[in-house]
């Protein structure tokens, strides 16, 4: 994500809808990373095949909100936001 925000900087003064060439495959890249992410905290992945060490557990949850938002869920949902918003960016600069 923090590409994006050197992307998104020199993409707003002066806006350049061409921003989304460069940042919609890192966004696209990032929700997949995020969701692989989710799919670990979930317990869908088995342990068996988690890159992490055993020192080290990518399935720990350290931060829970309100019961069920996790890091990896705000990520996929942060992605996710950005995505829609470089479609829609996209979309505008072919009209």
């Amino acid at each position: 994500m923090y590409p994006l925000l050197l992307i998104f900087s020199f993409a707003l003064f002066p806006f350049d809808p061409r921003c989304t060439r460069y940042a919609l495959p890192l966004a696209v890249m990032g929700w997949l990373l995020a969701f692989f992410h989710l799919l670990i905290y979930s317990g869908v992945i088995p342990e068996s095949m988690q890159p992490c060490t055993t020192e080290v557990s990518c399935a720990k949850i350290d931060l829970e909100l309100i019961g069920f938002i996790t890091i990896p869920l705000m990520s996929v949902a942060a992605f996710s936001l950005l995505i829609g918003l470089l479609l829609m960016i996209a979309r505008g600069k072919k009209k």
